[in-house]
């Protein structure tokens, strides 16, 4: 009976990093919590793509919206803690919803950090029928207007959201917001002409920017993007120190085998390191994260440091959720 006990004790302590070795066997599933056709939609995507080679399985991407992101996050963070399934999120759904929804989960207990991703400045658009031609125009018309402007948003706590905050808080503008369940949606909006404006991330925008689709006035950072050299910064434009970059991560649950984690962070790694995948997210106006913040613990304390930043900024706005 004793050796019984002792094998069956060994056997246990074997099968963890036996199956972290055995990893992937099957496809794994990166749960976006917006939209298909949205930035994160497309930055997931595109590393599914490269992933799936490197991992010897699929890699699935699979659009959970709902609540500015938070139902996908919370059906990634309850699912087996196994690596088969990967939270995709940014600022908005992993920092600042904590500070707005009641969510059944903890943002940083039950999820592990995998990897950093790039990164996203946020750009001041507005449909074509705004009169202003610059950003000091902008501010202007917005002033001028008896009923706050309409801006597109991803959901109480999504980025785009967070970003109209900052632009209130820089500019005394008040925003009537428009939520969506991602900010593809949004942009068909903008297009039509639905909605006004939207403080939206690069990547989403510059298409339709390119266009001549939708007028843009700022880089809402400190320095131009390879991708739209001809848009100014916020400071260039006359609203200097309003910066705002959107940066996203991959996250498991909380649990989930270390070996399996660092499969997936290599994975991730390698395929921002290739020249093709850096040509994509360049084209999009995406900024690759530095070499040194590449690994799990780095991602981890970078989350903790924008809580800290966030949290208060967002409880000060008293952000309602309907």
């Amino acid at each position: 009976m004793r050796k019984l006990l002792f094998g069956l004790i060994a056997s246990l302590a074997l099968f963890g990093p036996a199956a972290a070795q055995n990893f992937p066997s099957r496809p794994i599933t990166i749960i976006v919590p917006f939209a298909a056709g949205g930035p994160s939609d497309a930055m997931a995507r595109i590393l599914a793509e490269h992933m799936k080679n490197t991992l010897g399985e699929a890699v699935l991407v699979e659009n959970v919206t709902g609540a500015a992101g938070s139902i996908g996050v919370g059906r990634a963070a309850k699912s087996p803690a196994d690596g088969y399934t990967i939270s995709f999120g940014h600022l908005g759904t992993h920092v600042a919803n904590g500070a707005i929804y009641k969510l059944g989960y903890d943002l940083v207990g039950d999820l592990d950090p995998v990897v950093l991703l790039p990164s996203n400045p946020m750009i001041i658009v507005s449909k074509n029928a705004v009169p202003a031609k610059t950003l000091k125009e902008l501010l202007d018309w917005l002033k001028a207007k008896p009923q706050p402007a309409a801006a597109g948003t991803a959901g109480a706590g999504s980025g785009s959201h967070v970003a109209g905050l900052a632009f209130e808080a820089a500019t005394g503008i008040k925003l009537q917001y428009v939520p969506y369940r991602g900010t593809g949606p949004a942009m068909n909006d903008l297009v039509a002409g639905q909605i006004d404006l939207i403080v939206d991330q690069t990547s989403n925008s510059i298409q339709q920017v390119r266009g001549g689709n939708i007028r843009a006035y700022a880089i809402v950072d400190s320095k131009r993007v390879e991708s739209a050299p001809d848009i100014p910064t916020t400071d260039e434009a006359g609203l200097p120190g309003f910066h705002m970059t959107l940066w996203s991560g991959m996250w498991v649950p909380k649990g989930t085998p270390k070996d399996v984690i660092a499969k997936l962070n290599a994975s991730a790694v390698e395929a921002m390191n290739d020249p093709a995948v850096r040509k994509q997210f360049e084209n999009l106006g995406l900024q690759m994260p530095p070499k040194d913040r590449l690994t799990p613990e780095a991602l981890g304390e970078w989350q903790k440091a924008e809580i800290a930043k966030w949290w208060p900024i967002i409880k000060a706005a008293n952000v309602k959720v309907d």
